[in-house]
């Protein structure tokens, strides 16, 4: 019994200690972030800084609390337990290197295993890694400083009572609602299946499609779906891993003359990779003159956020989708690489004499709009025209967006959304010098393919958008003002066959086309119900 006040004591201890941990991991992530909005020219007031810190202290720490405690108390158990064997002497140096070997392997464990490259942006770079293992030494020291002054000796280790229950609230992100229709006025037809991960589609005069699979392969389907070609050869080598790998289909304006198509897809390795572009003649059943036109430069580390959408405007003139790499989002702000922009081609991957950055030798030229996160929708929408794209946010904050040469679309300065791990990724909603997005879905929805509707199977749909939804399993219906100022999302549609849907098209019959995203992925044909 004379040592249960001792015991009370360590555990009161220990849970001072794990809430200064968590405490002060928050602040120095939320400090981290903010100096790198800092260190690019925004200009932060420090009423707005103390406010960003205290949200951050609400939305972040919980999340932090879950990856903290564990490891700290398991080293916290294992120093005293050491303490007690060899020597009270050695709790504090026992204690601190605990907790830093702990918030180490917690943080290398998480980035290995969760789908983003780094979880928690303050540690993308040594320094900021190096700075939240502060929080640890805080917390380490605190603890044995003052278990060294509740427990004066203590006769055995007890090690098993010191018992702690965690409970952390789960994340959720939730998907708008789905307006209930009675009767739908459409049916969903599989037409193909047995795909792994297809990204995108394209439609031969002749009412083929071709069908780009991740992991590297081209497909050739006929009009009805079946199989012809499983793997078209000639294709790039393809670095395929986590969100990387074989992209986007288009083909040539001229296809019936030059029979020419142009792919998208990621090449190099994990340490060094890039979005990259080529072009090639189809044959009967290979691809032939194969040639990379261009490639985004630097290369980056990861397999997360490339872009990869191809669209034609008017003029011939190509555009690329491009992502930020994630863990390079201040880079979408430096017009000095390709990263987090849209580039506007020729088709042989030269320079058009009339993008915005031609002659600005702190640009380059390839570039017609920056500041994106990653974005993995494209539309040309010719009747008016204007280019339409989608991005995806983090944790809310996915924008539909008219582009306009030269703008700048606010990454990471303005954004709506949260990181994934809830913290703020900047205190701007808007910002002066960015273009504020026309639609927005805070919570995400996780936003891919993407088609104006201008078929006739569907007369009600005509000039809407189709987006698709990778989080909330479905479709959703955008319905944009004439003069591209507005934009109303009407519905979810699509959902039945609960699947991540990949790609959207309209083909040339009129039929909504839809990809789903799974290791046995399906083509879905959308038709007028009878």
């Amino acid at each position: 019994m004379t040592n249960k006040p001792g015991w009370i004591s360590t555990i009161i201890s220990f849970l001072i200690a794990l809430l200064v941990g968590i405490v002060s991991g928050s602040v120095i992530q939320t400090q981290i972030n903010l100096v790198a909005l800092q260190d690019m020219g925004v200009e932060i007031p420090m009423g707005l800084w103390l406010t960003t810190t205290l949200q951050d202290l609400l939305t972040f720490a919980p999340v932090y609390a879950l990856l903290f405690s564990v490891g700290f108390l398991l080293s916290q158990l294992l120093a005293v337990f050491i303490a007690h064997r060899f020597g009270s002497r050695f709790q504090a140096l026992l204690s601190i290197v605990g907790a830093v070997l702990a918030l180490t392997l917690t943080f290398t464990v998480v980035d290995t295993f969760a789908p983003m490259p780094t979880l928690i942006a303050a540690t993308r770079e040594t320094l900021g890694w190096g700075l939240m293992l502060i929080s640890a030494v805080l917390a380490g020291g605190l603890f044995a400083w003052l278990r060294a002054r509740s427990i004066k000796r203590a006769h055995r280790s007890g090690v098993a009572s010191l018992a702690l229950m965690f409970s952390v609230s789960g994340l959720a992100w939730g998907a708008p609602a789905v307006h209930a229709q009675d009767i739908p006025p459409y049916q969903i037809t599989t037409i193909a299946e047995g795909l792994e991960h297809p990204w995108s589609l394209a439609f031969l005069p002749d009412g083929r499609m071709l069908v780009t699979e991740r992991p590297g392969r081209l497909r050739l389907l006929s009009s009805d779906g079946e199989t012809l070609i499983e793997s078209i050869s000639g294709v790039p080598e393809v670095y395929a891993s986590g969100q990387s790998g074989l992209f986007d289909v288009l083909l040539s304006p001229q296809f019936e003359n030059d029979s020419q198509l142009f792919l998208s897809y990621a090449c190099g390795n994990w340490e060094a990779n890039h979005t990259c572009l080529a072009r090639a003649v189809l044959t009967e059943n290979s691809l032939e003159d194969v040639t990379e036109i261009f490639r985004v430069q630097p290369a980056k580390r990861g397999d997360a956020h490339y872009g990869g959408r191809l669209a034609w405007l008017p003029d011939e003139t190509l555009i690329l989708t491009l992502g930020d790499g994630f863990d390079y989002r201040e880079e979408a702000q430096n017009l000095d690489n390709h990263i987090g922009t849209l580039v506007r081609l020729n088709r042989d991957g030269s320079v058009p004499d009339d993008n915005p950055f031609v002659g600005d030798d702190k640009a380059r030229p390839e570039i017609y709009s920056y500041g994106h996160r990653n974005v993995q929708g494209l539309v040309v929408d010719t009747e008016h025209p204007r280019v339409i794209i989608h991005e995806h946010g983090p944790r809310g904050g996915d924008e539909i967006n008219i582009i306009k040469a030269g703008a700048n679309y606010g990454w990471p300065i303005a954004t709506t959304g949260l990181d994934y791990t809830g913290a703020r990724v900047t205190p701007f909603q808007e910002y002066p010098g960015t273009e504020p997005p026309l639609l927005e879905w805070t919570p995400s929805i996780a936003p891919s393919g993407m088609t104006l509707y201008t078929g006739e199977l569907f007369p009600q749909w005509q000039g809407d958008l189709f987006v698709g939804a990778l989080v909330s399993k479905e479709v959703r219906r955008v319905r944009l003002s004439e003069d591209g100022t507005q934009a109303e999302d009407s519905e979810g549609m699509f959902g039945g066959p609960d699947e991540r849907i990949r790609d959207v098209r309209t083909g040339p019959e009129g039929a909504i086309y839809l990809l789903t995203d799974n290791p046995a992925g399906r083509v879905l044909r959308v038709t007028p119900a009878p």
